[in-house]
């Protein structure tokens, strides 16, 4: 099972990488970055399937999106000097909180 959940971060960081660059693409005025946007959110979708063979959909999902928001809040914060507002950073602690219940 520890095999697949990495498969799930692995997948996570794609989905990361994919929203990023959709970001760059500037509404797919950058033809490059959003092609590269589609291939990485294949790719992170093409992973995800090989986990739900060992791992309930609704751990695998949960873990897998709760990833995938943190991590481009976080690279949006960082890349782009976007801002959470107090009700935003609420509902990141929202969604931690409910993934660490799912898997417990």
């Amino acid at each position: 099972m520890k095999f697949y959940l990495l498969i799930i971060i692995i997948s996570a960081i794609l989905d990361i990488i994919a929203n990023l660059l959709l970001k760059k693409s500037e509404g797919f005025k950058f033809k490059i970055w959003g092609i590269s946007a589609i291939v990485c959110a294949i790719l992170a979708f093409f992973l995800l399937s090989f986990s739900l063979k060992y791992i309930p959909l609704s751990i695998a999902y949960s873990t897998w999106g709760a990833i995938g928001i943190l991590g481009t809040c976080l690279g949006g914060w960082i890349l782009y000097k976007e801002k959470l507002n107090k009700i935003g950073l609420i509902g990141v602690v929202v969604v931690i909180i409910a993934v660490i219940l799912l898997n417990s």
